[in-house]
């Protein structure tokens, strides 16, 4: 099968396959669409069982920045990158400035930041050899680890739909089961603990559950148990496609709400959890806080008002589509899909 017949190829201007012999980088970078800017989003190193994983995994992703940098009002297409690899195993400088010639050999038709696996101190290393990088620690308009603005714009989602659910935004006595607490889970754990919400933390990490569980009370439990927990709150801030046939039937939660990406495993995942009663924040919407913060930083000065007046406006289009789901019983990932799309079609006729 072609790349082009691929079921996730959604109309890609641009699929890279980038392989370094000496380094070992086997990467792919996904531009989805240019129409709004330059394409922006992440690199994430994995473990892939195969080639075609990273292909699927990288295209759902690119697509999934698109709308995502549409949703958060920003003059970025979408794009992402895949390294095929280890990253507690498999990390090197000469591998991170491979990638980092990659990107540049795309003349700044895509810029790119840390993601799951990848850290500030590996995107210096890409910074060597592009100029099309953000999320870095040095330079006049450096934003460091986005990951702390991505939990705060989720906390301020869950906020929003506890307000849709259950009148109150206040997470206070509120049960919530946090699946994932690497950089974005941890923060946005701190963050509900603040609020003397009651969590319930998992992943395969045992040394950072430890740590968040002791800095906020947590109480941690097995990773396929957290789907079991009847809480007010599921928070996916791990990998993707956490909701699907098998797990759909074991939530026993009234909002799912969380920084993972394509946490649907299908579309009509939505119509589904919908049709349980469970309310559904839009993952491309509520997690945008990250490629805010990066956008921020492409801008060329970072500017931390900035970034809070685009935050807050993102959080008021998350109340727009849960608001319209309420009255047309309409799915919110299809509702998020539509306005995407129509935004990125409007620049397009412009």
């Amino acid at each position: 099968m072609s790349v082009f017949d691929h079921s996730s190829f959604a109309e890609h201007e641009g699929v890279h396959f980038f392989s370094d012999a000496q380094s070992g980088l086997k990467c792919i970078i996904a531009v989805h669409s240019t129409a709004l800017g330059p394409a922006a989003g992440g690199c994430r190193m994995w473990a892939y069982p195969d080639s075609g994983a990273a292909l699927r995994d990288v295209l759902r992703l690119s697509e999934g920045m698109s709308y995502k940098n549409a949703m958060a009002g920003l003059d970025l297409g979408g794009g992402k990158a895949v390294v095929i690899g280890d990253p507690r195993t498999m990390k090197s400088p000469a591998l991170f400035r491979a990638l980092g010639r990659a990107v540049e050999s795309l003349g700044g038709h895509y810029y790119t930041a840390e993601d799951v696996g990848v850290s500030t101190d590996d995107m210096r290393h890409v910074r060597e050899e592009t100029r099309f990088v953000a999320g870095l620690t040095e330079g006049a308009a450096a934003s460091g680890d986005p990951s702390p603005v991505t939990a705060r714009g989720i906390y301020l989602g869950i906020r929003t739909c506890l307000r849709m659910v259950f009148g109150s935004e206040d997470p206070a006595g509120r049960t919530i089961a946090v699946q994932g607490i690497g950089h974005v889970g941890g923060h946005l754990a701190q963050m509900l603990a603040a609020d003397n919400a009651r969590l319930f933390i998992t992943d395969i990490n045992a040394d950072a559950l430890s740590s968040v569980a002791a800095a906020t009370g947590a109480q941690i439990v097995a990773p396929d148990s957290i789907y079991d927990l009847p809480v007010d709150v599921f928070s996916p801030n791990a990998l993707g496609a956490v909701v699907d046939e098998n797990t759909l039937p074991r939530f026993r939660t009234r909002i799912i709400a969380g920084g993972a990406n394509n946490q649907l495993a299908t579309r009509d995942m939505g119509e589904k959890l919908a049709a349980r009663g469970i309310l559904y924040a839009p993952d491309y919407v509520i997690n945008g806080g990250g490629i805010i913060n990066v956008a921020a930083e492409i801008r060329g000065a970072y500017d931390p008002s900035w970034v809070e007046a685009k935050l807050r406006k993102l959080n008021a289009s998350l109340a727009e589509i849960l608001a319209e789901a309420g009255e047309t019983g309409e799915a919110t990932n299809l509702i998020a899909d539509r306005l995407a799309k129509a935004r990125i079609a409007a620049r397009m006729r412009a």
